[in-house]
């Protein structure tokens, strides 16, 4: 081992990871495969937007926080209005947030989105309408992570998560 070396920093909570990416690859490969494999549009869409639904709530209430530090919510106050909620990690908490998490967080985050666009587009270019209607409810629940995360980094208030 060369000490002269910095040592490459490694994933803080690498499970997470895994799963964080897992539900994401998992939608989306099985969105792939299916539209190849089965005719039954039905079960096609079911599942599909079953794993996108975990895969939202697994980024939102677990990955988010571990990952980044950060959390978000909306919700209807007593006058009818949307009102979004941010929490986040101080500063000091957050600086100690692992770069390699934060960094995969961060890109498969968009690049979800992306790939949820391209199916998009082939469906387009396709014709197929009902497809389209599967992946417009994916790509919501990825852009819905996106904005509230963003959102969230920019203007969250400070608090212990």
């Amino acid at each position: 081992m060369d000490l002269g070396q910095p040592v490459e920093e490694n994933y803080a909570n690498p499970n997470t990871c895994f799963f964080h990416v897992l539900f994401k690859a998992t939608a989306l490969a099985f969105y792939i495969l299916s539209t190849l494999f089965i005719d039954n549009f039905v079960i096609i869409f079911v599942i599909t937007v079953l794993l996108a639904a975990l895969d939202f709530w697994v980024v939102k209430n677990v990955s988010g926080r571990i990952l980044v530090g950060l959390r978000w919510w909306n919700e209807i106050n007593d006058l009818g209005e949307s009102v979004w909620r941010f929490e986040c990690l101080d500063q000091e908490s957050l600086a100690r947030i692992n770069k390699k998490d934060s960094w995969l967080f961060w890109w498969t985050l968009y690049l979800t989105a992306v790939a949820w666009t391209l199916m998009a587009i082939f469906s387009l270019i396709k014709l197929q309408a009902d497809y389209l209607l599967v992946v417009g409810v994916c790509l919501t629940l990825s852009v819905a992570n996106i904005i509230g995360f963003t959102k969230c980094q920019k203007g969250g208030v400070t608090c212990s998560l």
